[in-house]
């Protein structure tokens, strides 16, 4: 694939303009993204275990189901590696439009899928497949959509600007949940037989838009200087490796933000449709708790500009650890209302304060030759030790205790590595991002290919 063409906006009001379409850019093509992975969790909890693991218990069904789902997660840092090495080669633009295209064939293959009872076992040999490409694509778009933000940001308010792309999680959750919503008031078996198709179907129009915006922007100025001076890494994957404390503190700290986001609401369809409540019910409490997180996360992530990173987040990961039980007790006392608050307040503030600042925080932890793929790398390798087992986990340990204390305990656990990790890391809110600054992203460790 040829390098992308680079364009330096001259005048302070193209320079704004290219930012807020940037940021339009990363927050669409993220939502994109996050929708056609989120639809997916959704949907394997609902009726996956059934079409494509028929025969098994209705619990071994659900965990089987979602093995398929922590195969995408798997394949995830595969996809940071391969896109971080041709973004940090190639340019950023170039391979954030290749990922969305993955992304949405994969989805909508996914839709066309025929089901056990049509073909056997290549049913879920296929939907592991295909769910694999969707990890692979997922794994490349973040830390691109993610950078290209940061990179045409100023250096006072990264952390606002960055926060468009986080925000894209929220509303692509927003949006399954949604088109879910709207489908699963169909007749149970019309659900099974064609209406579960539709999500996935659908995110053939969400990818018109995406590829609309994002084909207008220019490509990173930052990336842009590199190129001109002929200074880009030849493999930065081994720069990275070189120096690995950055990237392993890069995922450490993620790993509280993903442990939530997972449980709190692909597994908590399963868990809570499992102790009785109506499938809408769930739903409405994954709506309500999105709609709080698209206001929290530009706060906290503002917030970050202003007293640090490391602040910002070890708050969101105390008020995880000290939420999890509380919030675990208020979906078992199966009150619709409780459920809605318990979602609230673990996911949409919460797991949203941790999670707000970790696109600025990630992306000024590595020199501009490597940053696609080194916040990659961290970011893609939180979200696997983080979301890509926790549910199947989950469902594993509540299956054998009968309870939800698992559920809470993986919760807090994942909120201590974050907290302690978050340590280790050096405040980053105040620093440039050009590499000649040589400065150190973690204690007594220089800055990678600075």
């Amino acid at each position: 694939m040829p390098p992308s063409p680079v364009a330096s906006p001259s005048t302070a009001a193209e320079r704004t303009r290219q930012l807020r379409l940037v940021a339009a850019s990363g927050l669409l093509g993220t939502a994109v993204e996050f929708y056609d992975f989120l639809v997916y969790g959704t949907v394997a909890a609902l009726v996956f275990g059934e079409l494509f693991f028929p025969g098994a218990d209705p619990a071994v069904g659900t965990i089987a189901a979602f093995g398929t789902f922590a195969a995408g997660y798997v394949a995830r840092p595969i996809g940071g590696i391969v896109f971080g090495h041709f973004g940090d080669r190639l340019g950023r633009k170039s391979m954030l439009l290749l990922t969305m295209g993955l992304m949405g064939g994969a989805s909508f293959l996914i839709g066309l899928l025929p089901t056990y009872d049509t073909i056997g076992v290549w049913a879920p040999v296929l939907l592991i497949a295909l769910r694999v490409v969707q990890g692979v694509a997922i794994g490349g778009e973040w830390g691109g959509a993610t950078l290209m933000v940061v990179e045409h940001a100023g250096e006072r308010r990264r952390g606002l600007w960055s926060s468009f792309t986080q925000m894209g999680a929220p509303l692509g959750s927003l949006l399954s949940t949604a088109v879910v919503a709207y489908v699963v008031t169909l007749p149970k078996d019309d659900f099974a037989a064609w209406g579960w198709r539709v999500p996935f179907l659908f995110s053939v129009a969400l990818l018109g838009v995406g590829l609309f915006v994002r084909l207008k922007v220019v490509e990173s100025p930052l990336f842009a200087e590199v190129k001109k001076d002929r200074a880009e890494s030849r493999l930065p994957i081994l720069d990275v490796l070189r120096n690995p404390r950055p990237v392993l503190l890069a995922c450490g700290v993620g790993i509280g933000a993903f442990t939530a986001q997972s449980l709190l609401t692909s597994y908590m369809i399963a868990y809570a449709t499992g102790i009785g409540y109506a499938r809408p019910q769930v739903l409405n409490a994954l709506t309500v708790s999105a709609c709080v997180a698209l206001v929290v996360l530009p706060c906290a992530s503002a917030l970050s500009d202003r007293i640090g990173r490391r602040p910002v987040v070890l708050a969101g990961a105390i008020a995880s650890a000290a939420l999890a039980f509380p919030v675990l007790a208020l979906v078992d006392s199966r009150s619709p209302g409780l459920l809605i608050l318990a979602v609230v307040l673990g996911h949409g503030i919460a797991q949203s304060t941790m999670y707000g600042p970790l696109g600025a925080l990630l992306t000024e932890m590595f020199g501009t030759k490597v940053r696609y793929t080194g916040a990659s790398l961290g970011y893609q390798g939180a979200t696997l030790v983080g979301a890509g087992f926790s549910p199947m986990i989950a469902g594993s340990l509540v299956a054998g205790s009968g309870n939800s204390t698992p559920v809470a305990l993986l919760l807090c656990g994942g909120a201590a590595i974050t907290a302690v990790t978050v340590c280790f890391v050096r405040e980053t809110h105040r620093g440039t991002l050009d590499d000649s600054a040589a400065r150190p992203s973690v204690p007594h460790t220089e800055e990678i290919s600075a």
